[in-house]
């Protein structure tokens, strides 16, 4: 960038950051570093219920702290599945920092989900809930406080559900299918008010559940040689806030380093000539 702080004056709110190894504290980071006041969303509980845990969240906000320019970072808990959560988190947000420029809905429900002939109507409403509405609620909230400021710009967080199946994670992928298909429409609507947004699918990203036995079964799929780290979205999702990216808005990007999707057909006579 031309810039080394083109974020400087400029407060954004990254949701979903409560683990040093997750893509929300390298997207935090990033702002940091850039010049942006930065205003995080966490909800321990979700990460308390999960194989790895949660982390120490003072340690989060004192590894971004960090990396900030202006130093001013603060943070907020809300479970995003409540449907005045959004809101709050805005306000809260505001409050803060008197305004916001940039939003960046970083947070998913992990679990809770299956195939199908194996789901509830409980698990498609949470993942609705969580990984779509309040996205959409959020980029709501925000646009409503928003003036007309130059650099007002909006990412949200979809999955590879358009590029190839989610196996057992059908609520997970639909919700997420959501925000990627509605992406054009909430940028057409938001350009009035100055606002881009763009959508990133981020690829598989080693966020601490990768095992060595997972990547020997998908090592050939990587045509680098590695897994995806925290930083490789950021980078890009960084770069589109800023007012390099001025020119890009209604987009859904990929960033997945080249990532091959295959996997073994369960019925050995798929795609056999049936004569």
């Amino acid at each position: 960038m031309s810039d080394a702080h083109p974020l400087e004056g400029r407060v954004a709110v990254v949701t979903g950051v409560s683990r040093r190894a997750g893509i929300g504290y390298a997207i935090a980071c990033r702002l940091a570093s850039l010049g942006a006041d930065v205003f995080l969303h966490h909800f321990a509980d979700h990460d308390r219920e999960q194989e790895w845990g949660a982390d120490d969240l003072d340690a989060v906000l004192a590894g971004v702290r960090e990396q900030a320019v202006t130093g001013n970072v603060t943070d907020v808990d809300a479970d995003l599945a409540e449907a005045d959560a959004p809101k709050r988190v805005v306000d809260a947000a505001v409050d803060a920092f008197g305004h916001v420029d940039i939003l960046v809905c970083n947070h998913a429900l992990t679990g809770q989900d299956g195939p199908l002939g194996a789901l509830t109507a409980a698990e498609l409403d949470r993942h609705w809930a969580v990984d779509a509405r309040s996205s959409i609620l959020l980029l709501q909230e925000f646009a409503n406080q928003h003036d007309g400021r130059d650099g007002g710009a909006a990412v949200l967080m979809t999955s590879g559900q358009a590029l190839g199946p989610l196996p057992g994670e059908i609520a997970y992928g639909a919700a997420k299918a959501a925000l990627h298909g509605m992406t054009l429409t909430f940028a057409d609507q938001l350009a009035d008010s100055g606002i881009r947004v763009n959508t990133v699918n981020p690829g598989p990203v080693d966020t601490g559940y990768l095992t060595d036995e997972m990547w020997q079964t998908v090592a050939p799929m990587f045509p680098f040689g590695r897994y995806g780290r925290p930083d490789d979205p950021a980078r890009l999702i960084s770069w589109l806030v800023t007012d390099e990216a001025r020119w890009i808005t209604g987009q859904v990007i990929n960033t997945e380093g080249g990532f091959g999707r295959w996997r073994p057909r369960s019925h050995p006579n798929v795609g056999e000539d049936p004569s």
